[in-house]
C-alpha cells in the first residue's frame, strides 16, 4: 500500500530542502514580543517609566544589546497597545532573562513603581506574550539603515496566519528558500526582523518587520514590490498558493528611548 500521496512528498521535499539549505546557516536567535494593554494615561507614563529607567537599562546590563518599544500610529482610546521587542541570542538566553532581572538590584530599585504595583493600581490591563524564532535566511536583527526622525518613522508588523501547520511552514520556505527575503532586502525594506511563531495567541502564523523613513515612503516600497517581476514569478508558483488565510498589518513608530 501506498501510504505517502503526491502532497505528502511534496511537504517532506519541501522539509528537507529548507533544512539541508540552511544546515550550516549561523545559529538562530529567539525573539520576545510583549503587548501591554492599557486604558489611561497613568498606565502608560507608568510603563514607559519602567521600560526606560528599569527593563531596557537591565536587558543591556544583561547582555541585550538591542531593545525595541513601539507604539500604534493610531490608538484607539479604549485600548491602547505598546509593543515591546528583545532579542536573544540563545533559548537559554530568553529563558533565564527573568532570573538575571530578579537579581538585579537596580533593576528593582528603579523599576519599584512598576513591580510592587498594587492590585487596584495595575499598570495595564493585560500583557501579551509571544514568542519568536528568526527564520534562517535572516537568523539575527538588523537595527534600520533610516534618515528621518523617529517620531515621522514607520514601522511595519505583519503576522501572516496560514490555514494548517504544513501550509505556514510552506509561507516560511516562501520567505527562505524563495528568497522572498532577498527581494525585501534588494528593495531597500530595512527589515528588523523575520521570523516562525512558536508560541502565540494566532498560530499557525509568522511575523516581520519592515522600516521606512515615512507613509509615503512605505507606500512608494510596496508598490516597487508589487510591480517586481521575481516577485510576481515567485507568488505565481504552484507550490506557494494558498499559504495565507490571513493577515495582520500594524503601523508603529518607535519610542524615543528605542534601540531599533
Amino acid at each position: 500500500m501506498n501510504f505517502l500521496n503526491k502532497t505528502s512528498f511534496a511537504f517532506l521535499a519541501c522539509f528537507f530542502t529548507v533544512a539541508s539549505a540552511f544546515a550550516n546557516a549561523p545559529a538562530r536567535n529567539y525573539y520576545q514580543l510583549k503587548i501591554y494593554h492599557y486604558k489611561t494615561q497613568a498606565q502608560e507614563s507608568t510603563i514607559e517609566k519602567y521600560l526606560q529607567q528599569a527593563y531596557i537599562p537591565a536587558l543591556h546590563r544583561a547582555g541585550v544589546k538591542n531593545v525595541g518599544v513601539f507604539k500604534p500610529v493610531t490608538q484607539v482610546d479604549t485600548a491602547k497597545l505598546l509593543y515591546v521587542f528583545t532579542p536573544f541570542q540563545s533559548w537559554d538566553k530568553l529563558m533565564g532573562i527573568d532570573q538575571k532581572l530578579e537579581a538585579d538590584v537596580a533593576y528593582l530599585a528603579d523599576g519599584k513603581e512598576y513591580i510592587d504595583a498594587a492590585y487596584n493600581e495595575q499598570p495595564y490591563t493585560r500583557l501579551e506574550t509571544i514568542i519568536l524564532q528568526a527564520f534562517p535566511g535572516m537568523p539575527s536583527t538588523n537595527v534600520p539603515n533610516l534618515t528621518a526622525k523617529k517620531a515621522d518613522r514607520v514601522y511595519e508588523l505583519r503576522s501572516y496566519e496560514s490555514p494548517t501547520e504544513k501550509l505556514n511552514i510552506n509561507k516560511v520556505t516562501m520567505f527562505n528558500v524563495g528568497d522572498e527575503i532577498g527581494l525585501f532586502k534588494r528593495l531597500g525594506f530595512n527589515a528588523v526582523f523575520y521570523s516562525e511563531v512558536i508560541a502565540g495567541s494566532h498560530m499557525p502564523n509568522l511575523m516581520y518587520m519592515t522600516t521606512f523613513n515615512s507613509k509615503e515612503d512605505r507606500d512608494k516600497h510596496w508598490d516597487t514590490f508589487g510591480k517586481d517581476e521575481y516577485w510576481k514569478t515567485l507568488s505565481a508558483k504552484p507550490e506557494y498558493q494558498h499559504n495565507v488565510s490571513h493577515a495582520d498589518i500594524i503601523f508603529l513608530r518607535p519610542a524615543d528611548y528605542s534601540d531599533f
